[in-house]
């Protein structure tokens, strides 16, 4: 009965195909930038060949867009879909204490979606996922493989309110805000997150301000079969501006609620009801650019309270009048940690719903209970091809707590060493990208354990393979 209403759904999407708010010619005649969660997309400058003389180009792409559904261009529909092809191979997984603890596999997935606008005021977006693995050793992680769902399926109601334009966005969605450190559509993992949410978005002036309010959508193999998450649930209030100050930057300030009712952490098990704080400042100007973000968290863990924070920095200097225009890099990052297990309030900092890949192609251990350093190069080796090397250190910021994995999991207890340092990695990213619709990369990474994981248990070298392609249109 389940599968007979996603599919259904999932029909009615792809022959309504809902998109957009806004009437032929209106939007800016160039192609939008490809994004991941596609819903941002426009292509109705396409619509109207008397005012965009030289909007259609003939790219292959361009008669999947904006197809008229009425002679005036009222309703239009677009399709377009993304197809990616992913092998990874890993030896030691987790320093050896992963079973198995070596393996080589490969990812696929694809990504279709239809998008109908009517008018200014209507639009409905849908979007399937197909995903699995191919060779991968059991037990499969939960963002390996979709076989068939829906990922995304919402309607937008847009209205004036005076001076400000607002949306009522309604169904399964992506979410992603700022630096995705809190709020992520998981995009680097096979099966991207998304949740069934409300949001609401309001742009008056500089000012975007975005709330929610939803749960995340727990990811099933089988055709189908996702559903919400009965023990999470979230709920926001993001606003962003730009700040023109003689340079290009932006200001955030948001707050995110977030329930879980059975959290685990070094503490122990119980209801976590967690409250974040924080803001952003980003720029770029004279060749620097910098991406700093604070956060700071309270609320309850089971009979107790939680007190935790956080800093991430990212900054960076390009030097485009060097061969190779290199960027050097610097990210510093610390995540708070419990400072006593027994004392009634959990320290432990908590990113809620983290990009994937956070701290590079290898993310073994997540920002809990962490310290880093990332110092990074960029090379620009052509117009196609870029390479960036980079080193990460790696220590807990309390003693008294473990380390985790990036989904909270607790991969060492802290009870086992006083030690702070975890270990060390370093990472060759190649990376292609041809045009708008290809682009690739191929990475080898190597996790070298410190005394942390020495006195803990197993403490073998990490050794990291991936290679990637992907096609949009």
């Amino acid at each position: 009965m389940r599968a007979r209403v996603g599919a259904t759904v999932l029909a009615l999407c792809l022959m309504t195909n809902t998109a957009g708010v806004a009437t032929a010619g209106a939007a800016d005649p160039a192609p939008p930038p490809l994004t991941n969660t596609r819903f941002n997309e426009d292509y109705r400058y396409l619509l109207d060949p008397a005012l965009n003389p030289g909007a259609r180009t003939g790219a292959f792409w361009e008669p999947f867009k904006a197809i008229p559904l009425t002679s005036d261009g009222f309703a239009s529909l677009s399709f377009g879909q993304e197809t990616r092809l992913r092998f990874e191979a890993v030896r030691n997984s987790s320093w050896g204490q992963d079973n198995p603890q070596n393996d080589a596999y490969g990812f696929w997935r694809v990504l279709p979606y239809a998008d109908l606008r009517v008018g200014q005021s209507f639009r409905v977006f849908g979007q399937l996922i197909l995903a699995d693995a191919v060779g991968k050793l059991e037990p499969l992680a939960q963002p390996d493989a979709d076989r068939i769902d829906l990922m995304q399926g919402f309607a937008d109601f847009n209205a004036s309110l005076g001076d400000a334009q607002g949306t009522l966005r309604i169904g399964r969605q992506m979410l992603s805000y700022g630096s995705e450190r809190l709020v992520s559509i998981r995009y680097g993992a096979n099966v991207p997150r998304s949740f069934d949410a409300v949001t609401g978005i309001v742009k008056a002036g500089p000012w975007r301000v975005d709330a929610f309010l939803g749960r995340p959508i727990r990811v099933s193999p089988k055709l189908f079969d996702d559903e919400r998450d009965g023990r999470r649930a979230a709920w926001a209030l993001y606003a962003t501006r730009p700040l023109d100050l003689g340079w290009s930057g932006g200001l955030d300030a948001y707050y995110i609620g977030y329930r879980n009712q059975r959290a685990e952490f070094e503490a122990g098990t119980g209801r976590e009801q967690r409250h974040t704080l924080g803001t952003r400042f980003f720029g770029k100007a004279d060749g620097w650019d910098w991406n700093w973000e604070a956060m700071g968290q309270f609320g309850s863990f089971g009979t107790g309270s939680i007190q935790a924070w956080s800093l991430a920095t990212d900054t960076g200097y390009r030097m485009d009048n060097l061969p190779l225009q290199p960027r050097l890099g610097l990210k510093a990052n610390i995540a708070s940690g419990d400072t006593n297990p027994r004392d009634g309030t959990l320290g432990t900092f908590n990113p809620l719903f983290p990009r994937a890949k956070y701290f590079g192609e290898l993310t073994p251990v997540g920002p809990f209970n962490l310290m880093n350093l990332h110092p990074s190069v960029d090379l620009a080796l052509s117009e196609e091809f870029s390479l960036n090397a980079s080193a990460i250190a790696y220590w807990r910021e309390s003693l008294d707590d473990g380390v985790y994995d990036l989904t909270g999991g607790l991969l060492r207890s802290g009870s086992g060493s006083g030690a702070r340092y975890i270990g060390t990695q370093g990472e060759l990213v190649l990376s292609y990208s041809a045009g708008r619709t290809f682009e690739g990369l191929v990475s080898y990474s190597i996790f070298q354990p410190g005394a942390f994981i020495k006195d803990t248990g197993p403490a073998k070298t990490t050794h990291f393979v991936g290679m990637e392609a992907v096609f949009k249109f």
